[in-house]
């Protein structure tokens, strides 16, 4: 393994720790730094086991690593470092062909497989919703017509003040009605038609709409990396997804609130295909809001279809949106505390060939 150019390196989401020939600490990256508590000028020159404290017999893992010139891998460890509880981490040490004394040592804490992990599950809640859709609107939504059309017809012949209840059989049967063709939209939505496409003219379009609109009372601030490459994707099906996203968020927060829309890539990020080679450089897509968060106990449910976090909410919206995401070989994944909820959707970067197709 060689070393990583500097942009790359700096752009790694875990932390990662270079070793000289006496095992102490050469380099690091910015994940390391704040998950070491401590500064690059700080941490260099100092013994390694110093400053990384690892639940599991590691003597002479380096002296192995440099012999054979082959990664070690330690999965499930407490790893921890000054007064910091230990966290539970997979962690890779592998040489550097540089010089072959050098060591590499990445720390991929729990929390960051798992929180991928649930993002890729989300896939299976949109083929859910599809199986759904076909049974719910054809063999419901016919006898629901006729329902409405027969209290209409009573309540032709009834006296004002006995109209009540034909006046709320008729809502009751719209709102499933329209509830329903939410529903289909799950069956009828069309394949993406995917050509390269910018993801910054996509949320503009939804920006400039939602500010005219549902978000007329919300602050939106654009946080864009002005070197984000294009996406291969259904621009009209990606306004839909970034709509319903910004569209939650402004009605989390009545009162007004904060909505900011983060752009980013990571080229050292590759999601593996299912035959095992690497798949393409993910491209992010964050919508962060200050409201109240969702609930706990529907957070990790939140894509499945019917699961809302609002009163009255019909819980679609999202399954759709993962529906979408999916479609377009890329995921969505959610973290949620009070005042800081943080959608985020990766797509796959479009391949040089696909760009002049």
């Amino acid at each position: 393994m060689t070393l990583l150019p500097e942009t790359i390196w700096a752009s790694l989401p875990v932390p990662a720790v270079i070793v000289d020939v006496d095992d102490r600490i050469d380099l690091v990256n910015p994940a390391a730094e704040l998950f070491l508590n401590s500064s690059a000028r700080a941490l260099r020159g100092a013994p390694v086991w110093d400053r990384i404290h690892v639940d599991a017999p590691l003597e002479g893992a380096f002296e192995r690593v440099r012999a054979n010139q082959a990664p070690l891998f330690v999965n499930d460890v407490d790893v921890g470092c000054g007064e910091r509880p230990p966290m539970q981490c997979n962690l890779q040490i592998a040489p550097l062909v540089d010089d072959g004394t050098r060591v590499l040592i990445l720390l991929e804490p729990r929390e960051f497989a798992d929180r991928l992990g649930r993002a890729l599950s989300s896939k299976s809640a949109a083929r859910s919703a599809i199986g759904m859709s076909e049974m719910l609107a054809h063999e419901i939504k016919n006898p629901l017509a006729g329902i409405t059309g027969a209290a209409q017809l009573l309540s032709m012949n009834l006296p004002a003040a006995d109209r009540e209840m034909t006046d709320l059989i008729v809502a009751e049967t719209r709102r499933i009605t329209s509830l329903l063709d939410q529903v289909e939209q799950f069956g009828n939505l069309r394949p993406p038609q995917r050509q390269p496409i910018n993801l910054h003219d996509v949320l503009d379009r939804v920006r400039k709409s939602a500010m005219l609109g549902f978000a007329a009372h919300m602050q939106i601030v654009e946080d864009y990396d002005p070197s984000l490459p294009n996406t291969l994707g259904d621009a009209d099906q990606l306004v839909q997804v970034f709509q319903n996203l910004i569209k939650n968020a402004a009605e989390a927060s009545p009162q007004g609130g904060t909505i900011r829309i983060r752009t980013f890539y990571e080229l050292s990020i590759r999601v593996k295909r299912r035959d095992g080679t690497g798949g393409p450089v993910p491209l992010h897509v964050e919508i962060i809001d200050d409201g109240p968060g969702l609930p706990p106990e529907i957070a990790g449910e939140v894509f499945e279809p019917f699961v809302s976090g609002r009163e009255n909410g019909t819980g679609l919206g999202l399954a759709l949106v993962s529906k979408i995401v999916s479609e377009h070989d890329g995921w969505i994944s959610l973290d949620t505390v009070p005042g800081r909820t943080v959608f985020r959707i990766s797509l796959p970067m479009a391949r040089a060939d696909q760009e002049t197709n």
